[in-house]
């Protein structure tokens, strides 16, 4: 029986990206172990508890916190007394401390596996970004075995310039049994147990309330949206810092009565079903959740120009792509898809079927083969 580690900054990331990953080990008779922070309680309930073993370390996202000398004592610890076969990290730190710690047992044969959510370094990136984390990124490439990409992007700078192995798959996987298209009837019915029945249009922005994000944007949009919409409804899905800012920002537009925020949401299939128009105005995106969540669920979105959103939308296909910052742009296409019923639907079938591609069996199948060609590779 395989035992494997995954790790990452927060226990958050692990609950939200690899259950698929952790079924596929599971139905392969594996042992799946947990180290990360505990940060659940921001969460909203979010549980890990699908996994064998939790270990809680202090990780910090800051590279100059103290708690990540800390994390990295007892992570060695961990790694030394429990012997895995597999050890598999995420995050800018969590990957970076995990490598570090992994070295001793790596040299025993233990392969060391690491998922890029997305380089920080990438096209149009700025400069400094390319001259602090492209070089650690390479240098660690040579304590690792192999490095799993998500984007193609990413696929084709690592697979040239790193020092290990790189694979590409699509994305982490979302549960096609929660996220579909639905019929009419069942969009209204949700509407009246959200109580959001009396909303005629509702558009629906997920992520983080931080400043990469940028829903900021969005608000901004609304400004217009609700002068010829009056009873859209805007849905900001997420915590973070920034909450403060943005309510402020729409108290001041004076459109209190079509925003909600909603905190952070485990629910998310309902709200995915009842949206008119999916949002996200990140500056900066790996591949975004969100958007195959969207896709899968048949909804048209407008998004952003970075290397995630347009991994994912093909612009008048599957959605549409505006300049980050062009306000008017994402209004633009806002106000088309609420007026253009046919244009939404035909918008919304190519993007499901696009998306398929996306789902937790598809990446399951591909993270297996990663998975039993490197457990394989160490037998022969």
């Amino acid at each position: 029986m395989k035992k494997v580690l995954l790790t990452a900054t927060v226990q958050s990331h692990i609950c939200q990206f690899h259950r698929p990953l952790v079924e596929m080990l599971h139905k392969n008779e594996c042992v799946v172990h947990v180290a990360a922070r505990n940060n659940l309680e921001e969460k909203n309930g979010l549980k890990l508890d699908f996994v064998d073993k939790v270990f809680d370390v202090p990780f910090s996202r800051s590279p100059k916190s103290v708690d990540n000398i800390k994390a990295y004592k007892i992570l060695k610890k961990i790694i030394d007394n429990e012997c895995y076969d597999v050890i598999h990290c995420n995050t800018p730190m969590g990957g970076i401390i995990t490598r570090l710690a992994a070295r001793k047992t790596r040299h025993k044969g233990t392969k060391v596996l690491y998922t890029a959510h997305g380089f920080h370094f990438y096209k149009g990136a700025p400069k400094l970004n390319w001259i602090i984390y492209y070089p650690i990124e390479k240098i660690f490439s040579k304590i690792t075995d192999q490095i799993i990409t998500i984007n193609h992007e990413d696929f084709e700078l690592a697979n040239k310039d790193f020092f290990c192995k790189t694979s590409y798959i699509h994305g982490v996987g979302v549960d096609n049994e929660r996220y579909y298209p639905v019929t009419l009837e069942k969009k209204h019915n949700l509407k009246i147990e959200l109580g959001l029945n009396h909303f005629s249009n509702i558009i629906l922005c997920i992520g983080e309330l931080l400043p990469n994000k940028n829903q900021q944007m969005i608000i901004e949009a609304m400004k217009n949206v609700v002068k010829k919409y009056p009873n859209c409804l805007l849905l900001l899905a997420g915590n973070g810092p920034e909450k403060e800012n943005l309510e402020k920002l729409v108290e001041r537009y004076s459109i209190e009565n079509n925003v909600m925020f909603l905190g952070y949401c485990t629910w998310l299939e309902k709200y995915q079903s009842i949206c008119d128009v999916v949002v996200s105005c990140s500056k900066r995106e790996g591949l975004g959740l969100n958007i195959i969540e969207a896709l899968l669920s048949a909804n048209p979105v407008v998004a952003t120009k970075n290397r995630g959103h347009c991994e994912l939308i093909d612009h008048g296909k599957t959605g549409y792509l505006v300049d980050i910052d062009d306000v008017a742009k994402l209004y633009y296409y806002i106000d088309l898809l609420l007026q253009d019923t046919d244009k939404s639907l035909d918008i919304g079938k190519n993007a499901y079927h696009f998306a398929k591609s996306y789902s937790s069996g598809k990446v399951k199948e591909e993270l297996e083969k990663i998975y039993f060609d490197i457990l394989e590779g160490e037998t022969k």
